[in-house]
């Protein structure tokens, strides 16, 4: 009977995913600002044993899943741990090979019932019960945690019962104003150890779609009595564990979990995650075979790395978008003629072909290709026409609204490949449309997450999104839905809109995939008269490697199949 609802309940979603293969597929070869996926224990049969090094950039936040919401922290974090459900890599469809047995609708897609499986265990032997997952997002949820992933629970039942009013501060310290409500959302019921109930405070038929996300991942009863310890040396439930505390600047090792439960464990015994605070030097470090995998990749590799590495070099689809995001908070910025000229301005086709030599696609629709819904040419505001973007800053200069004799600000992050595109934005913004000049702001990939949040750009700045469960809401709602807004999420543009949020509102209750993907689609439209951001370009997930490993495999999301990876012993 569980077996028989299940598959009912899922049918819909199930369909989603499979239409989702046909669509063929933050972000380029650099740190981006989320994405999941595949946790790292693919069919790997019985370990082959070693150890390799690979690339990381430093992570913006502690090693906690409802803290981190970037690529850098995230490959981590996914390798430690292993999610409720999993994504398949090639056609994104949710498959139960995690620790869930079963996610149950009661049949009206607002509460859902989670069975796990028995047997699971944190690296420290303690069990994975239904408390470890409650208490976990019940801790994320709680505002005065400030959690970046917060956001993914707004949509249980209490949600806001835990909110409080909290800020940051711009050092990033919390101030809490008005302590919560309580410190548990009411929709949250565990019913045994292997057994608990979610009650939304909307439908959303795609929800159990979701809980791959690294926000979903469960807590140990360790984690509330040392947290900041945690943050450090993380114990997950995935096929690694942490051999020891992450270092600053270094990175840190994890060794294969003896005692995970999956059906397949990690191949190699150890992985050394290491730090570089610049790609080029994480090339050469691989050329030289000092490191062993890297998928960050310089400009320069993109005309010679293919050559050079033969077999060595990957390649597989990746469900981002590169965007510019435009701070709503700045003066200068808020007339909306103002950001439909700066997108306008923008030359996408010259940008992917001289500097990427066409490895990258102009976007012009914020969603990626790989989610059904996409439409190529959804923003008619992401095209190049200065002529058009000219006439639009025209009127906004002679209503006050902004100032050509004004230098535009440009931020992104330093030692990741930007240099070259941004400042190619900069000196198009400058050419087509009279800008007076540019000035490029570079700072490392944490602090500017971390001045993003706490609304300290002077100007627009580099926006990456890599998906973090396969579905067009969430290349919308997470980046610029109003609930969204940091500490509570990723909404860095502060962009608010009611249309846009009811829409989505909409959407999560629609009935079914199709009436909320053509309701995700209205949301889509106006952002794209709006522009709180502008489509730049969709990227493809890249890496070298040595001869030492192989097996080589990038998932949708951004994450690289560490526990596929073989050494060559």
């Amino acid at each position: 009977m569980r077996n028989s609802a299940r598959k009912a309940s899922l049918a819909a979603i199930t369909a989603l995913a499979l239409a989702l293969a046909a669509c063929g597929g933050d972000d380029d070869e650099d740190s981006s600002d989320s994405g999941s996926g595949d946790n790292g224990d693919g069919d790997t049969g019985e370990p082959t044993g070693g150890a390799f090094s690979t690339y990381i950039s430093e992570p913006q936040n502690p090693l906690i899943p409802g803290k981190t919401n970037e690529t850098e922290g995230g490959q981590i974090v996914d390798t430690l741990w292993t999610g409720l459900i999993k994504y398949n890599n090639e056609t994104y469809e949710m498959e139960f090979t995690g620790v869930a047995e079963s996610i149950e609708d009661s049949g009206d897609a607002q509460t859902y019932t989670v069975t796990l499986k028995d047997g699971w265990t944190f690296h420290d032997g303690t069990p994975v019960t239904a408390q470890s997952y409650v208490d976990a997002w019940n801790w994320t949820a709680y505002g005065p945690n400030a959690a970046n992933n917060s956001y993914f629970f707004a949509n249980i039942e209490g949600f806001e019962d835990l909110q409080g009013d909290v800020e940051l501060t711009e050092e990033g310290e919390v101030i809490v104003n008005e302590e919560p409500e309580s410190e548990e959302m009411s929709g949250l019921n565990v019913i045994d150890d292997l057994t608990f109930e979610v009650t939304l405070s909307e439908p959303f038929a795609i929800w159990p779609l979701t809980t791959g996300y690294t926000a979903f991942f469960p807590l140990p009863e360790a984690f509330f009595e040392d947290e900041d310890g945690f943050g450090e040396q993380p114990i997950g439930n995935g096929p690694y564990a942490a051999t020891g505390p992450y270092q600053p600047g270094q990175g840190m090792e994890i060794e294969r979990y003896e005692e995970y439960a999956g059906d397949n464990p990690g191949n190699a015994d150890q992985i050394e995650f290491r730090v570089y605070a610049d790609e080029n030097t994480a090339y050469t470090d691989v050329q030289a075979g000092n490191l062993d995998l890297s998928d960050t990749l310089p400009q320069s590799a993109l005309g010679s790395g293919a050559d050079e590495f033969g077999d060595r070099w990957v390649e597989y689809p990746r469900g981002d978008v590169t965007m510019l995001g435009f701070p709503m908070y700045l003066e200068s910025l808020q007339d909306e003629r103002v950001r439909q000229a700066l997108s306008l301005g923008i030359d996408r086709e010259a940008l992917t072909e001289s500097i990427f030599l066409g490895s990258r696609t102009p976007a012009q629709s914020f969603a990626s290709p790989v989610v059904d819904g996409y439409r190529e040419d959804a923003c008619e505001f992401a095209t190049f026409d200065p002529d058009r973007a000219n006439d639009l800053l025209d009127e906004a200069e002679a209503d006050g609204a902004f100032d050509r004799s004004e230098p535009i600000d440009l931020w992104f992050n330093s030692g990741a490949g930007h240099d070259e595109w941004v400042e190619a934005i900069g000196i198009q913004l400058r050419d087509n449309l009279g800008i007076a000049n540019y000035s490029l702001e570079s700072i490392d990939f944490a602090e500017l997450l971390d001045l993003r949040e706490q609304q300290q750009m002077t100007g627009p700045f580099r926006h990456g999104w890599v998906l973090d469960y396969p579905s067009l809401e969430n290349f919308l709602g997470p980046l610029f839905k109003s609930t969204a807004t940091p500490p509570s999420g990723t909404n860095d543009v502060f962009y608010d809109s009611s249309e846009f949020d009811d829409l989505i509102n909409q959407g999560d209750v629609a009935g079914d995939p199709e009436e909320a993907t053509a309701l995700y689609q209205q949301a889509e439209d106006v952002l794209c008269q709006d522009m709180p951001a502008t489509p730049l370009f969709y990227g493809v997930n890249q890496a070298v490697h040595t001869e030492n490993v192989d097996n080589i495999v990038i998932d949708p999301f951004s994450r690289i199949d560490l526990a596929g990876v073989t050494v060559n012993q």
